[in-house]
């Protein structure tokens, strides 16, 4: 139903299929068997080793990575589209879990468009070499998230994590929070003001920082209330020094991070549509199994109309879904706002199948070794992910009509804006 084969290349085919094994084989059964690990306060305890390990078997760690560094070629042109399917796929399993392997696959492909050779060398040997590497992309910080997209190009939107250049190192200070991977990661893609007279867009530069460099701290894992297998944390830099051929970019350092961005709204998506289908999937064996006034669930009209828009929502999501990445492996000038699109859509689309999933299972959908409350809640926590909704909203009109939404509201336009 979803993702209909007819869509698909035969190598497309192929790493689905391989997936759907590791999902249904692995980390299903994991999941299943251990409803309470996600709630361990430790989070070194509440993954088993042996999922990323059975992971990097089946080459699932290795996306993004280039090929002479042992990862898995993927063509090209159609990138974005098999990053959607496997996303999807693994997502159906567990977002946690997805939400770790795919940071990983996009750091992968900004690492593959911008680090040196010498860096690459290292850090792709040392992320093959041991399967439970994981990457983080630190963005976010306490006084600016995802409004500062809005997007205000002026100097007050800028970072408040800086770098200064001191002789053959960066000097970094700051703190960012809400970082995906950022309580376990090894390797950090860390983001900081070098321009304070410059706008966002022309004075923010990327640094890769390894976990073990004096001045890095990380400070705590956040107890969020779904995806608990990703481990999100949050980090300190204090006089954090890096040499200087650790500059990713610099100055221009978000216009590059397009790589990373226009795949990662169009993952983001996908991951929301894989708990989207495994919601729809137990809920489809439950109205079928179960017998309640005399018949079976199914036969209840009003059950039956909730499974109908249920597998409507999906379809819409995953055509969108489509479009959006062709969209983003084509280059087409509308590839941006559609990403911006498929993942509020996808977002707000996958709640409500999560709601229908919940009450469909009356009071089980409540019972944690049931399983289904986990999909409620772990779908709640795409609405804010990659970009509030609101916010992508006005990034949205702000693409389809850029001469009169969005100008920037500050002071000097006080009396004339109207």
């Amino acid at each position: 139903m979803i993702f209909q084969e007819r869509y698909l290349s035969q190598e497309q085919l192929l790493m689905r299929d391989t997936c759907k094994r590791y999902v249904d084989d692995v980390l299903a059964p994991f999941i299943r068997e251990n409803r309470e690990r996600e709630w361990s306060f430790d989070p070194n305890t509440r993954l088993s080793p042996h999922i990323l390990e059975q992971a990097d078997l089946v080459g699932l760690r290795s996306l993004g990575v280039p090929e002479e560094f042992g990862g898995i070629a993927l063509d090209p042109t159609t990138e974005s589209q098999t990053f959607a399917i496997i996303a999807t796929e693994l997502a159906r399993g567990d977002s946690g879990v997805a939400d770790k392997l795919v940071q990983n696959w996009k750091i992968s492909v900004l690492l593959r468009e911008l680090a040196p050779r010498h860096l690459q060398e290292h850090w792709f040997s040392r992320y093959m070499a041991e399967p439970q590497f994981l990457m983080a992309h630190c963005l976010t910080e306490p006084r600016g998230a995802s409004d500062r997209w809005l997007p205000y190009n002026v100097p007050e939107a800028a970072m408040d994590t800086r770098a200064v250049l001191e002789g053959d190192h960066w000097k970094i200070n700051g703190r960012k929070q809400f970082i995906s991977n950022g309580y376990d990661a090894s390797l950090y893609v860390v983001y900081a003001n070098t321009d304070s007279s410059a706008g966002m867009l022309q004075g923010t530069s990327s640094f890769l920082v390894p976990r073990d460099t004096p001045g890095l701290e990380v400070t705590r894992c956040n107890e969020t209330i779904g995806g608990r297998f990703m481990n999100n944390g949050e980090i300190v830099f204090d006089d954090c020094r890096v040499p200087n051929d650790h500059l990713l970019a610099h100055n221009d350092a978000l216009g590059k991070a397009g790589v990373y961005f226009k795949p990662g709204k169009i993952i983001q998506a996908a991951k929301n549509l894989g708990i989207g289908i495994a919601a729809y999937e137990d809920s489809v064996a439950f109205v079928h199994e179960r017998v309640q006034g005399g018949r079976v669930l199914i036969k209840h009209q009003a059950v039956a109309i909730r499974i109908a828009e249920m597998a409507t929502k999906l379809e819409a999501v995953a055509s969108l879904l489509r479009h959006a990445a062709l969209a983003v492996d084509e280059g087409s000038p509308d590839s941006q706002t559609l990403c911006d699109m498929v993942k509020v859509f996808a977002s707000q689309e996958i709640f409500k199948v999560c709601q229908h999933a919940v009450e469909l299972h009356g009071g089980y959908g409540a019972m944690l070794e049931v399983g289904v409350e986990k999909y409620f809640r772990d779908a709640a926590v795409y609405l804010h992910m990659d970009a509030t909704v609101d916010v992508s909203n006005f990034k949205i009109v702000r693409s389809m009509f850029p001469a009169t939404a969005g100008l920037y509201a500050g002071p000097e336009l006080a009396s004339t804006d109207r």
